[in-house]
Parts: structure tokens; C-alpha cells; sequence
């Protein structure tokens, strides 16, 4: 009796061993890291939703690679690796989908924005308008137009409504909208125009002025797919997410506006 009783805790033994063997195994997977090219005025939105993603999605990790629509774009069309473009321009976006890049099927416009014009807290330069920047500016930043959607729809805007030729001698040009907001945090410019999510995550600038619709290109911001992607189903993965109630919500929060 006593020897089957070892023996029966010995099997039990190794069925409890072999258990939480199987159990480990099952509960380990690997962690895949996807990256995602992104447009600088999604920083603080795209940083929340990663947290919220990656908790609900703990085999992903997500890193983002944060620039200027135009030069984002570059780097992909030079081979850099990337899982996702979110960009804020859609012809940058859909030169991408022209070439073979990105796929119709995996990509969705997600949501817009609006331009404005924005001072430092502390201005004592009284600019109450675009018209104003003529006047009561010394310097201006916006944007590269080139490379920069928020800089190009800046240029547009200005033309539109026939300021541009008077400011133009006093613009200054930064890689990206983030560096525009900073240069008017700083004081280093009298006023920028960036987007209103931009403004809305900074208090240190006063909004001056929103532009009028139809001023320039509408600000839509696409996001998709690399069809090269070396993780596509964990790519697909976040591409859903973002469509998702939970991601549209942490962007609406943001100031951007759901299409």
C-alpha cells in the first residue's frame, strides 16, 4: 500500500508539473513591435491611445515614429521601416496608395482639424486677427509648405485671403507644426499658425483666430497599412483600433473631429 501510495503522488507529481508547463507555454507569446509613422500634431492623442492599446494588447508594442507628413512620407517611399502611416495630408497619403504602398482596402480617413493663429500668453503685441500680422508681427513661423501640411494650408489660407504678399518677408519656416507651437511658446516669433489641437494641448499660447473653411484644402488626416509591413496582422491589428470607438474618443478629446 505504501508503495502505491508514492507512486500516486509521484504521477500526480509529474501531471502537476506537466500542467503548469503547458500553462507557461500558453500564457508566454512573443512581443511583436509594429511602428507607426505619424504626423506631429497627433503626439499626445497617439500617446494615450498607445497606452490604452498596448494594455488591452499586451503582444504588441507600438512605437511611433512622429514628423512632418511630407518627410514621414519620404522615408517610407526610401524603404525606412514602417507598419502605418497616419498622416495629416491626403495627397502625401495617397501618393503612397498610388504607388503600391498602402492599400485602398486598409485605409480610412479618420478625422480633421482646423488651422489657427496663436501668440504667446504674454504678447504685448495686440494681434486680434490674421489681417493684424502685418502690421503687428516682426515674425511669423508656419510650417515648411513643402513638406508641412499644417505650413502648406498656413500658405493657402493667407493667399486666400490676400495677406501672404505682405507677411511673407517675415515668415519663419520650422520642420513641423510642434516646432512652430514651441517657437511661439518661447517668444522666439510674435505669432504661428498651427493646428487647433496643437494650441489646445499648450498654455503658454493664446488662439487668436480660426481660419475660415474654404480658405484652404480641407485638413483631413488618413491613416493605413504598409502593404510591406513585416507584422501585417498586428499592423491590421491597431489599424482597427483606431477606428474603434475608444481611439475616435481619446482623438475627439484631443480637438480633432470625427469624420
Amino acid at each position: 500500500m505504501k508503495k502505491l501510495f508514492i507512486l500516486f503522488v509521484f504521477l500526480s507529481c509529474l501531471a502537476g508539473c506537466s500542467s503548469s508547463a503547458q500553462d507557461t507555454k500558453g500564457d508566454s507569446q512573443e512581443v511583436v513591435e509594429i511602428t507607426v509613422s505619424a504626423a506631429a500634431s497627433l503626439t499626445d492623442a497617439l500617446n494615450e491611445i498607445k497606452s490604452q492599446f498596448e494594455n488591452e494588447h499586451p503582444n504588441i508594442k507600438v512605437t511611433f515614429n512622429f514628423g512632418s507628413s511630407g518627410t514621414l512620407q519620404q522615408q517610407i517611399l526610401q524603404g525606412a521601416p514602417a507598419d502605418l502611416f497616419f498622416s495629416a495630408a491626403e495627397d502625401k497619403f495617397d501618393e503612397l496608395v498610388k504607388k503600391g504602398l498602402i492599400d485602398e482596402e486598409n485605409a480610412v480617413d479618420l478625422v480633421s482639424n482646423k488651422l489657427v493663429l496663436v501668440t504667446p500668453i504674454k504678447s504685448q503685441k495686440e494681434i486680434g486677427s490674421f489681417s493684424d500680422l502685418k502690421e503687428k508681427a516682426n515674425k511669423i513661423s508656419i510650417g515648411i509648405p513643402e513638406t508641412v501640411p499644417a505650413g502648406k494650408y498656413a500658405k493657402e489660407m493667407l493667399e486666400a485671403i490676400g495677406e501672404w504678399g505682405n507677411i511673407e518677408n517675415k515668415i519663419v519656416y520650422s520642420k513641423d507644426v510642434r516646432q512652430v507651437l514651441t517657437y511661439v511658446e518661447t517668444g522666439n516669433v510674435d505669432a504661428g499658425i498651427v493646428y487647433n489641437t496643437d494650441a489646445l494641448v499648450s498654455s503658454k499660447v493664446n488662439v487668436i483666430a480660426t481660419a475660415e473653411e474654404g480658405t484652404h484644402t480641407p485638413i483631413i488626416y488618413p491613416i493605413g497599412v504598409i502593404n510591406e509591413s513585416k507584422n501585417l496582422e498586428e499592423a491590421k491589428t491597431f489599424f482597427s483600433y483606431m477606428k474603434s470607438e475608444k481611439a475616435l474618443m481619446i482623438l475627439e478629446e484631443y480637438g480633432f473631429s470625427n469624420l
